[in-house]
Order: C-alpha cells, then sequence, then structure tokens
C-alpha cells in the first residue's frame, strides 16, 4: 500500500511540473480557438487528455458544458479522474475516439498528433464524432518543417513507448483535406510572451527557443462542414 500511494504522489507531483511547463501554451491555445460566445452550453474533446490538465484549466477558465478527455494511458486516466472535481468532465482510457460519443462542439490536442502513423485515419474518427460546423485544434511543434526536428526525431524515438512517424505540416494537412476537412493554420504564439528557461537538448539557445514556439509550433483549425 504504501508503494502505491508513493506511485500516487509522483504522478501528482509530475502533473503539477506538467502544468507549470503547458500552461502558458494552454492559455495561448484556449484564447487563440475559443469560438464566438465562449463555451457555455458546448461539449469539448481533448484528445490525447494525459493526466486532465488542459480541461481542468479550460473549464476554470471559460467553462463548458461538460467535456471528454481521451487517451491511451490508464494511469494516466485514473489520475485526471481522480483530479477533476466537480468539474462536469469525463476521462476515459481507449483506442477509438468513437467510444468518447459523437456531436462535440469543438475538440483539441496538444503535441499528440505527431505520434499518429495514419493521419488519414485520425481525421477521419475526428471528422465522426464532431457536430457539422466544429472544428478540431490540434497543436504541435514536433513536425519535419520544424528546423530541429532531424535532432529532436531521434531523441523522441529513444523516449517513446509508441514509434515516432516524421509527418512535415503538409501531410498533416493533406490527411484533414483527404477527411473532408476545411483547413486552416496559426502561428498562434508568434505575439506571446515566451518563457525563456534554462537551455537543454530541445532548446540550445534562447532563440532556438524563441523562433520554435514563434514561428513553428502550429495550430490547425480543422473545421467539418457544416
Amino acid at each position: 500500500m504504501a508503494g502505491l500511494i508513493q506511485t500516487w504522489a509522483n504522478r501528482t507531483e509530475e502533473e503539477d511540473a506538467m502544468t507549470r511547463e503547458h500552461a502558458w501554451i494552454w492559455r495561448a491555445m484556449i484564447r487563440a480557438a475559443l469560438p464566438p460566445g465562449g463555451l457555455s452550453g458546448r461539449r469539448v474533446l481533448d484528445i490525447g487528455c494525459n493526466q486532465g490538465g488542459f480541461l481542468r484549466l479550460l473549464h476554470d477558465s471559460e467553462g463548458y458544458r461538460e467535456a471528454v478527455g481521451i487517451d491511451l494511458a490508464q494511469q494516466a486516466v485514473a489520475l485526471a479522474e481522480s483530479l477533476k472535481g466537480t468539474r462536469p468532465v469525463r476521462y476515459l482510457a481507449a483506442t477509438r475516439l468513437a467510444e468518447a460519443g459523437s456531436g462535440f462542439d469543438i475538440a483539441f490536442s496538444h503535441e499528440v498528433i505527431y505520434l499518429i502513423e495514419d493521419l488519414v485515419d485520425h481525421a477521419r474518427q475526428v471528422f465522426d464524432v464532431l457536430r457539422p460546423g466544429a472544428a478540431y485544434h490540434p497543436v504541435t511543434v514536433c513536425h519535419s518543417d520544424n528546423p530541429l526536428w532531424s535532432v529532436w526525431h531521434p531523441r523522441l524515438q529513444a523516449v517513446s513507448n509508441l514509434p515516432v512517424p516524421s509527418h512535415s505540416l503538409g501531410d498533416i494537412a493533406e490527411a484533414f483535406r483527404t477527411a473532408g476537412f476545411e483547413v486552416e493554420a496559426s502561428r498562434f504564439l508568434a505575439d506571446a510572451f515566451i518563457p525563456l528557461e534554462p537551455a537543454n537538448d530541445y532548446f540550445p539557445t534562447d532563440q532556438d527557443r524563441l523562433d520554435l514556439y514563434a514561428r513553428w509550433k502550429i495550430m490547425f483549425r480543422c473545421t467539418r462542414p457544416g
């Protein structure tokens, strides 16, 4: 029992660290994607929700009628469920988006799409769970147009439990067009204040961090025609 409690404590600390690292990006995503009239009365889907931080932040800042977070990792989903409080959100571990339901008004993913090998299948699954006129906002800097991708890709392959494909921005856009979406894209952090943290293997210099977030962190808006 003591080992289980310690494992849960470690995962909670991991979630706190992830929230601190990503919260500024999540807030920028929300600002960029928020539909006219906000999210009141709307249903939200978070694809690759991990431990649930994005949907907690989204509810606390904007509210929504209900939300579903879906992820492959059962332990992460269990932690997300334990942290949701009274928010109207459900987290589930599943491999197919249809298990989350359908008729969603808006969907998000953050640094998930680069792990998906079959982009057309993913796009078709998203198409089927959105209502007509709704939009999916996948966000990624992990793509082959990123100038540091040739360095990042082997490192990500070494640490990932999943194969890491190498998609270009054009590959992503074409997959969603093939599935029937209208596709747009934004450098949504171009005018943001970007935290300058100590250099590491992924961001060797402050200039790399500024350039990669401002120029190569891309938000797609993939709209199912209404």
